[in-house]
């Protein structure tokens, strides 16, 4: 067992950046993600459900959902697999933390306070390039102008980054180099000079969890990896089965045949894992399906 807790988990992430006793974490880290943009003195964690505006409305569950000192919001999320519609996801989220903000009578007068879409993401998304960090806000197409500062996403692809610990320029790039390698250390670098480092890593020891916490930890670590396994096996299956159809009846059939393969795999892969029960969230998460996808199986 590894000493630190794997921050692509669900329970490894919350307890990072998700807790009372984690606060500073979440502040130091955002920080510097803004660094020389603001300072965020304190932070406030929101419900991460969020009722529903109509009976027909379906209820958001973020990650991390917290506001600032300011009234801010900011919403942190992890997301380990390609999911479809991504971006339209991250897109509704924020969108949504704006409209609820809302006030009833004719006194509102349309104030609102920024959203922040914060996105770990542990793939490369569709639409963005070979860089790190996307920052993404509201400009003139023209001139590139900023138009409003409102809503504001910042897309961090983990595999972009490729800097080893000695390469590191900032406690940015810190906070970064340890998420992805956290799992690896024998000890937390950096911790003898920077009591951020030192708190993380009294927070993340894998020996300082509850009894609770670490069943919760083990079940969590298990189905990431279990899920993770999962589906690169049916991936690397259906495209072996892709290119041998495609090597006799052409490459572009045998490629779509592989995709239908592929398809089938997730969906027995999600069969499974809500047998299991497994929550709509995390089967979600795992294979790239939607919930209806789900409910019909």
């Amino acid at each position: 067992m590894s000493r630190f807790i794997n921050p692509f988990t669900d329970v490894g992430f919350k307890r990072i950046f998700g807790q009372e006793f984690s606060k500073p974490l979440l502040l130091d880290f955002l920080n510097n993600l803004l660094k020389g943009e603001r300072v965020i003195t304190d932070l406030k964690f929101l419900d991460k459900e969020q009722p529903a505006e109509f009976r027909e409305d379906r209820s958001l569950i973020y990650d991390i959902f917290c506001e600032t000192d300011n009234g801010d919001r900011i919403i942190v999320e992890m997301q380990n697999r390609e999911h479809p519609n991504f971006a339209d996801r991250c897109l509704y989220y924020a969108s949504q933390a704006i409209s609820r903000q809302g006030e009833r009578g004719t006194e509102w007068n349309y104030h609102i306070n920024a959203v922040y879409m914060v996105a770990f993401i542990n793939f490369h998304m569709e639409g963005l390039g070979d860089q790190f960090r996307y920052d993404i806000g509201l400009a003139d197409m023209a001139t590139g102008k900023p138009f409003s500062g409102k809503e504001r996403f910042i897309f961090l692809q983990l595999p972009c980054f490729k800097k080893e610990a000695d390469e590191c320029e900032n406690d940015f790039e810190r906070w970064i180099y340890v998420l992805k390698n956290m799992e690896t250390f024998n000890r937390m670098p950096w911790a003898a000079k920077n009591s951020v480092f030192r708190k993380l890593a009294e927070v993340a020891e894998v020996s300082n969890l509850s009894k609770e916490d670490r069943i919760k930890y083990d079940a969590a670590l298990r189905h990431y990896r279990d899920t993770l396994n999962a589906m690169q096996g049916a991936e690397a299956k259906g495209h072996a089965k892709g290119l041998e159809e495609g090597l006799a009846k052409g490459l572009e059939e045998g490629l779509a045949k592989g995709r239908e393969e592929g398809e089938k795999q997730r969906k027995g892969i999600a069969k499974k894992l809500m047998s299991l029960g497994c929550s709509y969230k995390m089967v979600m998460e795992a294979t790239g399906l939607s919930e209806e996808e789900l409910r019909s199986l």
